[in-house]
C-alpha cells in the first residue's frame, strides 16, 4: 500500500510539473502577425479620365439620423465628420475634381508665413454638401430547432448618404447623388462548435465608406454622361 501511495503520489507530482511546463510555454510564447489589407475605391478612380477637372470644395457634411447623437455625444458630429473625411478622399481619387482644403487654411497659411511664401489662393466653382440620412445597426438571430442544433447571429450595418452639387454664383443646386450600402457580419454555431462575434464597430466605418463610394460614383457617372458639366 505504501509502495501504490508513493507511486500514485510521484504521479501526481510529475503531472502537475508537466502542465506547469505546458502553460508558461504557450503564455510565454508570445506571437505578432500583420497583414496588408485591400483598401477599397470608387469604381471612378479605376477608369480613365482625360477631361477637365472640377475645382471644388466639401462644404458641411452632417449627421441627420439619431446615431451617435446621443446625451453622450457632447454634440460632436463624429459620423458626419468621418464621412466629410471619406468623401474628400474618394472625390479626390476620382481625377475628376480638385478638391480644396478648407478645414486647415489656418494652419497652412501660417506653414506658408514660415516658409516667406505668398499665398495663391483659389476660389472654388462649386460647393458639395452632403448628409447621412440613413444609418442603423441591428442583429439578427437564427436558432437551429429551437437552439438545440445551434444558432447563429448576424450583424448589420446599413447606411445611406445624399450629396448636393452647389454653384457658387447662384447657390442653385445644380446636381444631387445619393448613395446607399449595407454590411453583414455571420457567425455560427453548431452543437457547441463554431465562433460567437462580439459587436463589431468596424462595421460602422465599412458601410458609411460604402454608401460614399457610391454617391461619388453616380456623380461620376453624371460627369461622363454630361448630365452635369463641372
Amino acid at each position: 500500500m505504501r509502495y501504490l501511495f508513493h507511486s500514485n503520489h510521484v504521479k501526481a507530482l510529475v503531472f502537475s510539473f508537466v502542465s506547469a511546463l505546458f502553460f508558461l510555454f504557450v503564455t510565454g510564447c508570445v506571437t505578432e502577425s500583420n497583414k496588408s489589407l485591400a483598401v477599397q475605391q470608387t469604381q471612378a478612380s479605376k477608369s480613365v479620365y482625360s477631361g477637365p477637372r472640377s475645382t471644388i470644395a466639401v462644404g458641411n457634411f452632417d449627421n441627420r439620423t439619431s446615431f451617435q447623437r446621443g446625451i453622450f455625444s457632447e454634440g460632436e458630429d463624429r459620423l458626419g465628420g468621418q464621412a466629410k473625411t471619406i468623401l474628400i478622399t474618394h472625390l479626390s481619387q476620382t481625377n475628376r475634381f480638385t478638391v480644396l482644403d478648407r478645414d486647415n487654411m489656418e494652419q497652412i497659411r501660417r506653414e506658408a508665413q514660415i516658409r516667406g511664401e505668398t499665398q495663391n489662393l483659389i476660389g472654388a466653382s462649386h460647393v458639395i454638401t452632403g448628409d447621412v440620412s440613413e444609418f442603423g445597426r441591428r442583429e439578427v438571430t437564427n436558432r437551429a430547432l429551437f437552439g438545440v442544433a445551434g444558432r447563429g447571429k448576424q450583424q448589420v450595418a446599413y447606411s445611406k448618404v445624399n450629396l448636393n452639387v452647389v454653384d457658387i454664383r447662384t447657390s442653385a443646386v445644380v446636381y444631387t447623388a445619393s448613395g446607399a450600402g449595407e454590411y453583414a457580419l455571420n457567425d455560427q454555431e453548431i452543437l457547441g462548435f463554431g465562433s460567437t462575434a462580439g459587436y463589431d464597430s468596424t462595421l460602422n466605418g465599412k458601410v458609411l465608406d460604402l454608401a460614399i463610394r457610391e454617391a461619388v460614383d453616380r456623380l461620376a457617372e453624371a460627369i461622363d454622361s454630361g448630365a452635369w458639366k463641372p
